[in-house]
This record gives C-alpha cells, sequence and structure tokens, in this order.
C-alpha cells in the first residue's frame, strides 16, 4: 500500500523571500542534470515553474514541448508554494518559515485519493537546494551544471556506507547529499568534476578477481595521499612517475582506485 505522505526539510542561508525566489525562478539552477531525474531525460533541456495560480511546473523539451508535471493552487511569495500534480495522485505544499541564519523550506507532498500514485521524490530532491543555495552567487550567469556523457556504475554490499568511506577517505564529493547512518536510497550519486560515480546495491556475489579500476585526478596529490594514508586506506602502490604521477589504493571493499596529479589546464 502506497503512504498516504512525505515529508522533508532543509535549511538555507537566505530569508524566506530570497528562498521561495530561488526554489521557483532558479529551479533549473538547483534540480540536478542526472539521467534518474526526469520523466524523459533523454530529450530534457530545462525546469521551469510558471509563477502565480494557475501556472505550471514544466519539464520542458523544446520551445513547443514540454511535460506538465503540476498545476500551480497556492503562490504567496516567501511562504508557501502548493500545487497539484499532473503525473501522479498527489498534492504539494512547500512552506518557507524564517528561522535563526535563514529559512526552513519544508515540503509535504501527500495523497490525495486512497489508493492512488504516488512518485515520492521530494525527500531527495529537495536536499539539493542548499547547495545551489551557497554557491548561486559565484555561478551567476553560468549555465546549469551537466554531467559528462560518461558515467562510472560501482556495485557494494552497502553503497551508503561506502559513500560515505569515498568521501571522508578517497576526498569524493557529491552534488548530492550523502546519505546519513540508516538512510539506504535507491542510488547514490557521487561527482569527480562534471563525472557521475554511481553507487548500487550488489545483487550478486562478489568477483573473484577485480577486473576494473577507477581513476581519479586530483589538484595536489601528495596532499591527497597524506590524507588517504593517514585515513588508514590500504595503499596498493605509493606515489610514482611515468611521464604522471600517482598512486593506488584499495576502498572498503577492497576495489583499486589510481589517483593521478591533474594538470593545471584540467577544469
Amino acid at each position: 500500500m502506497t503512504e498516504p505522505s512525505a515529508t522533508a526539510s532543509v535549511e538555507v542561508a537566505v530569508d524566506p523571500g530570497t528562498a521561495f525566489e530561488v526554489f521557483t525562478a532558479e529551479i533549473d539552477q538547483w534540480w540536478l542534470r542526472n539521467p534518474i531525474s526526469f520523466f524523459d531525460s533523454g530529450r530534457v533541456s530545462a525546469m521551469r515553474i510558471e509563477p502565480g495560480v494557475g501556472g505550471r511546473v514544466l519539464e520542458v523539451y523544446t520551445a513547443d514541448d514540454a511535460l506538465e508535471l503540476a498545476s500551480i493552487t497556492v503562490w504567496e511569495p516567501g511562504v508557501r508554494l502548493g500545487y497539484r500534480s499532473s503525473v501522479d495522485d498527489t498534492e504539494t505544499s512547500v512552506d518557507f518559515e524564517p528561522v535563526a541564519g535563514g529559512t526552513r523550506v519544508t515540503v509535504v507532498q501527500s495523497l490525495v485519493t486512497d489508493d492512488g500514485n504516488a512518485f515520492y521524490f521530494w525527500p531527495r530532491v529537495i536536499r539539493w537546494l542548499p547547495d545551489w543555495v551557497g554557491r548561486r552567487a559565484a555561478a551567476s550567469g553560468q549555465p546549469p551544471r551537466e554531467i559528462e556523457r560518461l558515467s562510472i556504475a560501482l556495485y557494494y554490499d552497502d553503497p551508503a556506507a561506502a559513500a560515505r568511506w569515498l568521501h571522508e577517505v578517497f576526498a569524493i564529493d557529491s552534488w548530492d547529499t550523502l546519505p546519513a547512518e540508516g538512510e539506504n536510497p535507491m542510488w547514490i550519486e557521487l561527482h569527480v568534476g562534471h563525472v557521475a560515480v554511481l553507487l548500487f546495491k550488489r545483487t550478486g556475489p562478489r568477483p573473484t578477481a577485480v577486473d576494473h579500476n577507477v581513476w581519479v585526478y586530483v589538484d595536489d596529490l601528495d596532499a591527497h595521499f597524506a590524507r588517504v594514508q593517514a585515513a588508514g586506506a590500504k595503499i596498493l602502490t605509493e606515489i610514482h612517475s611515468h611521464g604522471y604521477r600517482c598512486y593506488e589504493a584499495e576502498d572498503l571493499e577492497g576495489r583499486p582506485w589510481t589517483f593521478a596529479q591533474a594538470r593545471p589546464t584540467m577544469g
């Protein structure tokens, strides 16, 4: 049976009026452009919220083609946004509450029929908002971030634990929010530059032999090596040079990673 509702909150370091403006007018900047954040990721070009009651939430494909995701029912800038979904049987309310240091943004997505269909994506998606608020000044005027055409998928017994370990030990970041203890999302997305590293749960036995290696270029190889060594990760080869400087280390499930010195011209 589908749960009747889903609720999630984040805090952002701007006032409620700005938070509302960011949430609505800048949704195309903070909505992650990855393969599984859209109904048709192969065609999507933008996300858009049309202002005012009667406006629409749109997944835009071309100037003349878009998927209506919802219709706006409440438009109170700095206070509340409400809409009725066009793709499932839910209503969503987004409240903007002033708190010390900024605004608490709370999303409640609720079923409107007893046996309806619900895509409860907001508990994950709302976590993308604080990252954009934190970097929007520096990113002003720049196009939304896009992942590269190549992504890497890795399979772990415990993907959430692996994500935290890779972040803490190997300093692999994420545009998303890393899962906390007890959270087990269907997928986890880390990022090296604009390349996505997707973590999934292993469904079969571990391979008896490793047949691949992940390469990551870092700005300061010596500092990165010191960090990984201090964290207790198994070092397979120390820093060495073959026209490039690199070293190899194992992650928490024995998979080898190679870290190499980035060129100054690398983005």
